[in-house]
């Protein structure tokens, strides 16, 4: 059974230094994930950042003053700067979790408000001005045709 360990445990280290050693041709990678968003490789970090939803130019420049990490592009991150900058990004609200709580919570807000922009959202209609008589099919949903309604007999 120790024979087995062993070679198991050789065998990972052995794939592990192939994938480090590995050159995917033609293949590359385009940036890295930080906060479920992809940053660019090409782009500053300043602007880099921005792509994850809830970061914006003022945040994005706290999170780098934070760390004191420059402008720099992505793809000149250190291994310690990746892991640093995906802490402190990890500690704002960003993503999923600011879409959940504070997006839902202001549109309960309005419902519970009961102002216009409330009542639309409470029936699934479009809230910005938009023209609901021909369009608004991502909101009101697929068409429902009307029972019983014929059309006019050609004369």
């Amino acid at each position: 059974m120790l024979g087995l360990r062993r070679s198991a445990a050789t065998l990972f280290d052995h794939s592990q230094s192939l994938l480090r050693n590995l050159s995917f041709h033609g293949l590359r990678v385009q940036g890295i994930r930080v906060g479920n968003a992809e940053v660019p490789n090409h782009k500053p970090l300043k602007t880099g950042l921005q792509e994850v939803y809830g970061i914006g130019r003022r945040k994005s420049h706290q999170v780098l003053c934070g760390l004191g990490i420059t402008n720099k592009l992505a793809r000149d991150l250190t291994g310690k700067e990746l892991i640093d900058l995906r802490e402190e990004v990890g500690m704002h609200q960003h993503g999923d979790e600011l879409v959940k709580e504070r997006v839902g919570s202001e549109i309960q807000r309005l419902v519970e408000v009961d102002c216009y922009r409330g009542s639309r959202h409470r029936h699934g209609m479009p809230c910005r001005g938009q023209r609901t008589k021909t369009n608004a099919r991502t909101k009101k949903g697929k068409r429902v045709a009307i029972a019983g309604k014929k059309k006019a007999p050609r004369k």
